[in-house]
């Protein structure tokens, strides 16, 4: 059966494909399913299957068939039709033509095959993408002289049109070149008059409901970009108002009217604009009335199509206030009806549902960032013009009067805001689904991105008026203290609220203010009970104390108070609120740990010194992980302290805990080894190695006397632990290396490489304390590397040596021999076996080769060439990888590399042995989309490559094995590459291929223009077709990044105070 299929040389049997086609979607067993499976697909890659679709579509009366038929046709038209003779071409054009007409000229048949049709139409527009306008200008006229014959034949012209529009307009970029695109364009825009008279014919003619329709969906896909002339000089607008109040129309005809209120042209329409809107707003008022209760009602209780005219409404009023508000505001008798417009768009602000807020908040953000960018230009005119007695620019009084006439949305918005504000990233306490309170378990990003948008906004308007803005908090903030208001989400929103404007006022304010809130805050948590909600309000307190570090700097009182407090929390039994008060503790010590080693007024001592002494009772209920987090706080405090007496003092009551559990257990492992086997001893070491790490992070190098203290017994216990390990895995097999004991094990030896490099890391300004500590370290840690079977070799081994060389750079030279031969051959052999075992030792190996290849160059040109081979093929792995980290890597260290290459010596040698594999390479993952995200790497790798050839002296060829000799090298590498490309691409034609290298050199100075010449190949290489090509753009995305960061960082409150990382000033 299958061998009568593949026989294409005769018309196919339609009757066994239909037969295929079924077991393939059918709920027979696996074996037929995959059978199927495996005989369509070897027919559809059979390059003469098309020429079979006309007689499958005629013959068989399986949908499905049809539907395969029909993939394998789009196929050819996508990548080979220009290929085929214009025979073949206009048959299978006017084939497709005559079946479209044939199904929809006739009401039954047209509703019945109504997906086949929609199939059918897609085709053609894929045809139409090479066909027109060059060898089918008759397209259009054609259609609409078709479109007036019966109403299903114009139902469907209008959905081949509003596809065509999707494919040029929206759909386009990536799928065509840029010069087709425009080409496109041009003739639809050129030819819209006729299809323009069909859609107000049909409008005004029609009574067939689903013909109405399918011509409003129409209109909504071309209203964005046909000529101006069309919309506003025709009765298009007072048709489309007219189908506004008919409930069967409306969501249609609002999108079309949303499309015309986005459209950007100057002032010439602007009359027809102010009549629309006016008229509209009267229609609307009679559809909905407006307010803050009733629209989130109306939207709670209405059915799917009510819901989509609010979010349908909410698009068309942030589009036409967007873009036109200003022409509403100029006139007196226009101004009711704007600010009627933004009571509506306020009240379906507070409907609840995501997508609907996401459209009016990114609105507001827009609104109130344009008011807040006026006062702030003007307030150092007006300021000018007060010294100057009788002089008031106009423009400050323009500004005053707008300022004056949004003054009621703005208060309203403010409320908004507070009453709404998304949950910021500190916040752990979440309520469930259960109405319980809990601990987070999962971030949610969405949440995040709308926090950052709210919190933005809202400090616009608390710059707009800060009395306003801290009235509406206060007044909240007291109903919660009555019991008027009081919820968890009333409560959470306004403390978020709280915390999101810091900053924003002056510290005379923000004093006055934070006094209030938090003295509120405190006697709400004494005075409510019950568990969950006393952590609710102490994941209040704690979020808004972390976001004012500049408040508890200038009130030391406020500082200790809040810190018992935290001390407090910290034996609360409650999911989450013992880890806040271990995080918040961090976030606040790092913002003032000055204060809390110099003695404050009324205080005996430092209060570091106070908390010391009471360390044990204070870390009594914490877990493991937040024992370590109050470990790294107090690490920060006692690194402000300048004396060193006291600060190694501070530093040894510190560890006085862990270290004598140290020596308690290194004491006993002396008289028995044994001892160190045990589990509950291994914990305990790691434990204490932990503790160990987080001070050395927030200590840097003052850490030393106590790393001093433990080095060598540390690296004795790593040795016999590793020892441990292969010894289990020997006599286990592979499954040991998973055991619960062995990976207890190994996270010890992990830990201590963390502690060596946090530790090497930190002390960077005294590269002599770090570099003591490398000779012990050769063979407990690289050698026990080299000795071990694969599956106990750490990859922070890895990482830690590429820590120390990207430290004392140059200065290891003479170890990187050592570290070669220890680690190199090994790994490769791990990670070389596919891409994806050992995903850590991949990205740690290729990390340490590029701080060998950055530092320590001179070592790789000392490698053997089989060395050299093994480094360069290392590379070419790393960025074959899908990977991206691991990608980006191997591109950066081939770009060092070969940048190093040509200023040294070798560089002859170096390129003729390695320039054409590296290009054929580059150009191998350039053109394969897995790898889009390397593009700008690809990029600047073989910009390099074709600018260096010219500095070479030798010749890249090898002279026995080219047909004849070239002038220079420059000549050879075009040669090179065009053969290249033009064996991967057959279905480029060989000038297109040639145009392209060519291009290529003459912009190989010209970063932008090279970097788009590859853009556009890629595209036109139709490997790129219908992907997301964004990161194609990625680096100019990253330019415009920067310049908003530099924007908010000159408006006050904008980063927030607790985020600047800055060196407080908390002397």
């Amino acid at each position: 059966m299958a061998d009568k299929l593949r026989d294409l040389s005769q018309p196919i049997d339609v009757p066994v494909l239909d037969a295929t086609v079924a077991a393939f979607y059918g709920t027979g067993s696996k074996e037929e399913r995959n059978a199927a499976d495996q005989i369509l697909r070897e027919l559809q890659n059979n390059p003469d299957m098309w020429l079979q679709v006309v007689h499958i579509l005629q013959n068989s009366q399986n949908l499905n068939t049809k539907f395969f038929a029909l993939q394998v046709l789009e196929s050819v038209i996508k990548y080979r039709w220009n290929a085929l003779p214009t025979e073949q071409r206009d048959g299978m054009k006017n084939y497709v033509s005559d079946v479209i007409v044939q199904l929809s000229s006739n009401e039954a048949s047209f509703r019945q095959e109504r997906l086949y049709v929609n199939k059918l139409n897609i085709i053609l527009v894929q045809v139409l993408k090479h066909e027109w306008p060059a060898r089918w200008s008759s397209f259009i006229p054609d259609l609409v002289a078709a479109a007036k014959s019966s109403e299903t034949i114009c139902e469907n012209c209008m959905a081949i049109l509003k596809l065509l529009s999707e494919e040029i307009f929206d759909f386009s970029r990536g799928e065509m070149t840029q010069l087709k695109i425009k080409e496109l364009k041009s003739s639809l825009n050129s030819e819209f008059r006729l299809v323009h008279e069909l859609c107000l014919y049909v409008l005004s003619a029609t009574q067939s409901s689903e013909l109405i329709r399918a011509t409003l969906a129409t209109l909504h896909a071309f209203l964005s970009w046909i000529p101006v002339g069309f919309i506003f000089e025709s009765p298009l607008l007072e048709t489309l108002l007219k189908f506004f109040p008919m409930a069967a129309y409306r969501n249609l005809t609002l999108q079309c009217l949303t499309e015309v209120a986005a459209l950007q042209f100057g002032d010439f329409y602007d009359m027809q604009y102010v009549k629309m809107y006016t008229i509209f707003m009267m229609q609307l008022q009679a559809i909905l009335p407006p307010g803050p209760a009733t629209i989130p009602d109306a939207y709670a209780n209405g059915s799917n199509e009510e819901q989509a005219f609010i979010q349908n409404l909410a698009l068309f009023f942030t589009a036409f206030f967007k873009n036109h508000m200003r022409i509403l505001e100029a006139s007196p008798e226009n101004r009711a009806a704007l600010l009627l417009g933004l009571e509506y768009l306020i009240g379906i602000s507070y409907v609840d549902d995501t997508e609907v807020f996401k459209v009016c908040l990114d609105y507001w953000n827009v609104f109130v960032l344009e008011l807040f960018e006026a006062h702030n230009q003007m307030e150092p005119a007006t300021a000018a013009a007060q010294m100057i007695p009788g002089v008031i620019d106009g423009t400050v009084t323009a500004v005053q009067q707008r300022r004056q006439l949004y003054s009621g949305p703005l208060s309203k918005l403010r409320m908004l805001m507070i009453c709404r504000m998304a949950k910021p990233e500190e916040v752990l306490i979440v309520e469930d689904e259960n109405g319980n309170i809990v601990r987070e378990t999962m971030k949610d990003n969405d949440v995040l991105v709308q926090y950052k948008i709210m919190r933005e906004t809202l400090i616009y308007l608390s710059h707009l008026d800060h009395e306003d803005t801290e009235q509406q908090m206060l007044k909240k903030l007291s109903k919660q203290l009555n019991g008027e208001d009081w919820s968890w989400n009333n409560l959470n929103t306004l403390c978020w609220a709280i915390g999101s404007i810091s900053g924003s006022m002056v510290e005379e304010q923000e004093n006055r203010f934070l006094v209030m809130v938090i003295r509120d805050l405190l006697n709400l948590c004494e005075i409510t009970k019950g568990k969950d909600n006393k952590a609710v309000i102490a994941s209040n307190i704690m979020y808004v104390v972390g976001q004012y570090p500049r408040f508890l700097r200038a009130h030391w009182k406020f500082l200790k108070t809040v810190v018992n407090k935290l001390f407090e929390f910290m034996h609360e039994m409650h999911p989450g609120v013992q880890d806040m008060a271990c995080d918040t503790f961090l976030k606040i010590v790092q913002k003032c740990k000055r204060k809390f080693v110099t003695q404050q007024v009324g205080e005996n001592e430092p209060f570091v010194s106070e908390l010391l002494s009471n360390l044990t009772t204070t870390i009594l209920d914490l877990e493991p992980h937040q024992i370590h987090t109050f470990y790294e706080s107090v690490g920060h405090m006692i690194q402000a302290e300048s004396d060193n007496t006291k600060r190694d003092e501070y530093l040894k009551r510190l560890m006085s805990l862990p270290n004598l559990k140290w020596a308690e257990i290194i004491g006993q492992a002396g008289q028995s080894i044994d001892i160190l086997k045990n589990q509950d001893v291994i914990r305990s070491v790691l434990n204490i190695l932990q503790t160990n790490t987080s001070v050395a992070n927030s200590l840097g190098p003052h850490f030393f006397p106590q790393i001093s203290l433990i080095f060598l017994d540390m690296l004795t216990v790593y040795r016999m632990y590793s020892e441990l390990v292969s010894s289990t895995i020997a006599e286990g097999g592979p499954y040991a290396s998973k055991s619960s004991f062995v990976k207890l094990l190994r996270s010890i030896k992990r830990e201590t490489l963390k502690l060596i490099e946090t530790f090497v890391d930190k002390a960077e300004d005294l590269p002599h304390l770090g570099k003591q500590f490398v000779p012990p370290m050769m063979d407990p840690v690289l050698g026990d590397y080299a000795r071990n079977v694969p599956d106990a070799r750490e990859s922070e081994v890895l990482s830690l040596f590429a820590t120390i060389i990207n430290k004392y750079k140059g200065e290891m030279l003479d170890d990187v021999p050592r570290i070669f031969e220890a680690v190199f051959q090994c790994t490769l052999e791990m990670i070389t076996k596919n891409f994806e075992d050992y995903p850590e030792h991949r990205l740690k190996f290729f990390s340490l080769l590029r701080a060998i290849g950055t530092h320590c160059f001179q070592a790789l040109i000392q490698l053997s060439s089989q060395q050299l081979k093994l480094v360069i093929d290392s590379i070419n792995w790393a960025f074959r990888h899908t990977e991206r980290n691991i990608a980006e890597t191997g591109l950066s260290l081939l770009l060092e590399i070969l940048k190093n290459f040509q200023a040294s010596a070798f560089q002859n040698q170096f390129y003729k042995t390695y320039f054409l594999n590296i290009e054929q390479e580059i150009f191998a993952v350039l053109t394969d989309s897995f790898h889009k995200p390397g593009f700008k790497l690809h990029v600047l790798v073989l910009q390099h490559l074709f600018c260096v050839v010219d500095g070479l002296t030798e010749p890249l060829w090898d002279a026995s094995s080219v047909p004849y000799q070239y002038t220079d090298n420059a000549m050879f590498v075009r040669d090179y590459t065009v053969k290249l490309l033009g064996a991967s691409f057959p279905n480029i034609a060989p000038a297109e291929v040639t145009k392209f290298v060519d291009g290529l050199l003459s912009s190989k100075h010209d970063l932008p223009s090279f970097k788009n010449h590859i853009r556009d190949f890629l595209v036109q290489s139709k490997e790129f077709s219908v992907q997301d090509n964004k990161d194609l753009y990625a680096e100019e995305a990253a330019v415009q990044r920067e310049r908003e960061r530099q924007r908010m960082l000159a408006i006050p409150g904008l980063i927030a105070p607790s985020e600047l990382q800055d060196e407080m000033l908390d002397s």
